[in-house]
């Protein structure tokens, strides 16, 4: 019986954990997701073009021989004249491999009137993939603690 019990009391700190883990990665993703949502009330709009595609292979703390993957990734270069008639380039903080975009590609920069150099393409990738990586996250493992949760207690009864 002893080991039944401690066995529920591991399953239980497993779900605390899971769900704690789970909330908080939800709730970054919130912050950033609102972080967004404020830079798209207060974004200027302009037109862009893509001048070129920076190649870069970067992997964020993984291992060559942990990788699966060794393709770089295409980041967007792009140029955009702001409201006070400035002509600005930035690098996209979003790269993919394919690339999103062609070099010539005519895109929408979304920029603030008052940190204009802070842009960034009128895009999915750009303005939410980090909100639903760090939402989906959270949710898939508040979920499994949820669940572990609710299928100690069932036993438990």
């Amino acid at each position: 019986m002893q080991v039944q019990g401690h066995g529920r009391g591991v399953f239980r700190w497993v779900a605390f954990v899971l769900i704690a883990v789970g909330t908080l990665f939800s709730v970054v993703g919130l912050i950033v997701a609102g972080m967004s949502v404020s830079f798209l009330r207060d974004a200027e709009r302009a037109p862009g073009k893509v001048v070129a595609l920076e190649w870069r292979d970067e992997h964020l703390g993984t291992s060559r021989r942990n990788r699966t993957d060794d393709r770089p990734s295409a980041y967007p270069v792009v140029e955009f004249t702001s409201a006070d008639g400035t002509h600005r380039t930035f690098r996209s903080s979003t790269g993919s491999n394919p690339p999103a975009y062609e070099e010539g590609e005519r895109v929408e920069v979304l920029y603030r009137a008052d940190s204009p150099e802070d842009a960034r393409i009128d895009g999915f990738l750009s303005l939410w993939l980090l909100p639903m990586i760090f939402g989906g996250i959270g949710l898939v493992l508040a979920g499994g603690g949820t669940g572990v949760a609710l299928a100690t207690r069932k036993r438990s009864r």
